[in-house]
């Protein structure tokens, strides 16, 4: 016979054992919910159009939806728009947010806190607020329907900065005082030591700004008018808009075109990528 003090002993062990049970099926649950847009965008995409709402295990495959969407968009050029832009933006934000950061968290500047606050507000204010305002100076600066007027209100992030601050304060000051002794500059110091150091945080942020700006679509849909701007995801929407009379077989095969390239680098990298969020953690 079970004594009360027993029981008692045993039902905090039930009560562990139940819920990691239940937060493994409430994850794999949304991970189901979340991977069925896709799992279908692949399914129609690889079928003809007569089974894309029928799920027969021996329906015949097909990759003429790929040369359809293909032929009938100029993806080669959305493509090449498309790396122009998100190589353009990360490469101006690792210049812009490494002298930021560095000057953030080793410059004994005057009212350097204030500032970096003045900074940080970046991060609460969303961007569709400042699209009528960039556009009237991207207009001034004639930069409307380019590559440049779509990458330029990003250049200066305040996540970025933020993230290479934390990563440079972290950097032991015996370093940056070696390197000092040696005669190096502050250029120097920072170009031998602190970005170095930082490459964890690097790549993170890179794979998080490349995602970002790979997938932006309103300001670019706002400030692009032509072909030879345009990036995917805007080509992508103007694609499968309802008066282009596109069935969806095809405009799933479009979809992965677009999205192809982030999924091979996450697959080949998933790993890479663990490691240098893991270790750009703040602290």
């Amino acid at each position: 016979m079970t004594t009360p003090t027993a029981a008692a002993a045993t039902t905090p062990t039930r009560r562990r054992v139940r819920l990691p049970r239940l937060e493994t099926t409430a994850a794999w649950l949304l991970a189901i919910i979340w991977i069925f847009p896709l799992l279908y965008a692949f399914w129609a995409a690889f079928h003809p159009p007569a089974f894309m709402v029928r799920f027969e295990l021996l329906a015949p495959l097909t990759l003429d939806n790929f040369t359809d969407a293909w032929e009938q968009a100029p993806f080669a050029r959305y493509y090449v728009n498309t790396f122009l832009l998100v190589t353009g933006i990360v490469a101006a934000q690792f210049v812009v947010c490494t002298l930021a950061g560095f000057a953030f968290a080793r410059f004994p500047l005057p009212g350097k806190d204030i500032l970096f606050m003045l900074v940080l507000i970046q991060l609460f204010v969303f961007p569709e607020v400042l699209i009528v305002e960039n556009y009237r100076i991207a207009s001034a600066l004639g930069l409307v329907d380019t590559i440049t007027g779509i990458g330029l209100p990003y250049v200066a992030s305040a996540f970025g900065i933020f993230l290479l601050r934390q990563t440079f304060k972290t950097i032991p000051r015996e370093l940056e005082d070696a390197a000092r002794v040696e005669g190096c500059g502050w250029m120097a110091i920072l170009l031998k030591v602190y970005v170095p150091l930082a490459r964890p945080t690097y790549l993170a942020y890179g794979l998080v700004s490349i995602s970002h700006h790979w997938n932006n679509f309103l300001w670019p849909l706002v400030v692009t008018n032509s072909v030879e701007s345009r990036p995917l995801t805007v080509g992508l929407g103007i694609f499968s808009a309802p008066e282009t009379g596109v069935n969806w077989a095809t405009v799933s095969a479009a979809t992965l075109l677009s999205i192809a390239p982030l999924l091979v680098a996450f697959l080949l990298f998933q790993r890479q990528f663990v490691q240098s969020f893991l270790r750009a953690g703040i602290r």
